[in-house]
């Protein structure tokens, strides 16, 4: 079984943040990415490296995996995964994309796709919803997109 919690984005683990999320809206439609690897569809993020911040790790996926040139980036929260015995730390973005460019990573992701609704056939269909719901439930609450 897998349990996702969510916490304020200044949270910081004591195991440390190990992922960077971003849910990426481009006008009125969510970028979603496709791993040259799989054939399902996921939010754009990956890992934070070595001497990087979550937000430069987010910044950097972004650009990377679905070409996105300009753009407004926000944390919305902290996250965590348990699966079994072991729980893993992320951050979660939201992001404006205001301009798009070439694909960055063509090793890495075959393709973007962009949508209004968050593909049935996710990657990480225990987790991805819960993101996507906690990213929606932060808008509403806002009231506008950053």
């Amino acid at each position: 079984m897998t349990e996702v919690k969510f916490y304020e984005p200044s949270f910081i683990p004591e195991a440390g943040l190990t992922y960077s999320v971003i849910a990426a809206k481009f006008g009125e439609k969510w970028v979603f990415v496709r791993h040259h690897r799989r054939s399902t569809w996921e939010i754009p993020g990956g890992h934070i490296e070595e001497n990087e911040t979550s937000y430069d790790a987010a910044e950097r996926e972004l650009r990377e995996e679905t070409g996105a040139a300009d753009f407004v980036l926000e944390c919305v929260s902290t996250y965590s995964v348990k699966k079994g015995k072991k729980t893993g730390y992320g951050r979660l973005y939201l992001a404006k994309v205001l301009k798009m460019g070439p694909l960055q990573d063509k090793s890495e992701i075959k393709e973007i796709k962009i949508d209004s609704f968050i593909a049935e056939e996710n990657t990480y269909p225990d987790i991805q919803p819960l993101l996507f719901e906690r990213i929606l439930m932060y808008i509403k609450t806002r009231g506008e997109i950053l």
